[in-house]
């Protein structure tokens, strides 16, 4: 047998040890959700211990303490299993926190379109990423079980994230339409609802009932929003790795820094014009990596600087583009503050991808007929019936 094919069969038996893999004790996964936890509560009861409108300033100096502290963990990989882990790591957390620039464009949809108050957009955030904690780690550790279980979804997988990408990278105009979110429709069919917000209660009392605030509502589609996007981003992260505790770690770290993220990008959707080519691309790439991967695994740093390069490469043209007055205009409303957020743009298309608009509306497209009516007249025992 030629040693070129010798060389295929042997590293195709093998191409599972290419990843980072090894035993994490208990007390190592106590720390983290501990510190996961802390950071939450930190952020939580002394940040951002009263209401306010986050200011560009904060939500900047914020962002950069999340990602500080995001890259730190991957020092602790690096003293902890070497280069290899802290490089898979550092791969995840690219992914994910490209991919979740979506997020927080969907979320300024979202708060557009129920014209949430600036100072109470923050608590709701919280509980989002609270509850995408939780999401992520039950699709992480599925994920990765069903893997070692079934080798071939990892084509599934694949197949999956290369479609994704191609749609990614084509739909330049898609349209979100939170109004036709179907859990949303459900949810306002099943819990009494007013249209009134209570501060930042998700719910409150009226004439003697318990009824959901508009809050609640945006809880609700914060929540499946994450769903969907995850359903992208996990299947991505486990192209470049599959330790658990790496693939968690990453992600969790990632999604923290998010809400601060929204305050210092929501209004500016409109300047990343190329996002969702370099998404496209990304997604293309981790999808082609499954699907070689029985044959051939690109060491982990290639992995991670061309995740990097076209990223960057993607915001750079965005912003030049911007600079040479061929961007496209802003197309999300952003809370001012008081409630009087522009809801005539919130479901503006403008840079948007496919990938945020399955994410509102995952059945896409207009139709007839809108929440309007389910948002007026008051109080509502079941609004949307």
């Amino acid at each position: 047998m030629p040693p070129s094919i010798t060389a295929a069969v042997t590293s195709a038996g093998s191409a599972n040890d290419r990843f980072a893999s090894f035993d994490v004790p208990l007390w190592v996964w106590g720390a983290l959700i501990g510190v996961l936890a802390v950071l939450l509560i930190a952020d939580l009861l002394l940040v951002h211990r009263t209401a306010h409108a986050v200011s560009f300033k904060e939500a900047a100096i914020e962002s950069a303490v999340w990602i500080g502290l995001g890259l730190a963990f991957s020092l602790v990989l690096l003293a902890w299993q070497g280069g290899g882990a802290a490089g898979e790591y550092l791969s995840g957390y690219l992914i994910e926190k490209s991919l979740s620039v979506d997020n927080v464009f969907v979320w300024a949809v979202i708060f557009g379109y129920f014209a949430v108050p600036a100072a109470y957009q923050f608590r709701v955030l919280f509980w989002g990423i609270f509850g995408a904690l939780v999401l992520r780690a039950a699709f992480i550790f599925t994920g990765v079980a069903l893997i070692e279980r079934f080798e071939w979804l990892l084509y599934v997988f694949g197949a999956f994230l290369v479609f994704t990408a191609v749609r990614i990278a084509r739909h330049d105009d898609a349209e979100v339409h939170p109004e036709h979110n179907p859990v949303l429709r459900l949810v306002r069919r099943i819990v009494p609802s007013t249209t009134e917000y209570d501060g930042q209660r998700l719910f409150t009392r009226r004439t003697g009932r318990r009824l959901a605030t508009p809050l609640f509502a945006v809880l609700v589609l914060v929540e499946t929003t994450d769903v969907v996007f995850a359903v992208d981003s996990i299947p991505a992260i486990l192209a470049v790795s599959r330790e658990q505790f790496i693939v968690f770690s990453s992600n969790a770290f990632a999604i923290l820094g998010l809400r601060s993220l929204y305050f210092l990008l929501a209004g500016m959707a409109g300047r990343f014009r190329y996002l969702n080519v370099g998404l496209g691309v990304i997604l293309a790439f981790v999808g082609t990596k499954m699907l070689v991967g029985k044959w051939y695994q690109p060491p982990t740093w290639l992995s991670l600087v061309v995740i990097a390069l076209v990223l960057a490469v993607a915001v750079a043209a965005s912003l030049r583009a911007e600079r040479r007055g061929t961007g496209v205009g802003v197309g999300v409303g952003v809370g001012d503050g008081d409630g009087s957020t522009d809801t005539n743009n919130s479901t503006d298309s403008t840079g948007t991808t496919g990938r945020t608009a399955r994410a509102v509306d995952p059945e896409g497209g207009a139709r007839d007929g809108t929440l309007a009516a389910e948002n007026t007249g008051g109080d509502t025992g079941r609004p949307g019936g």
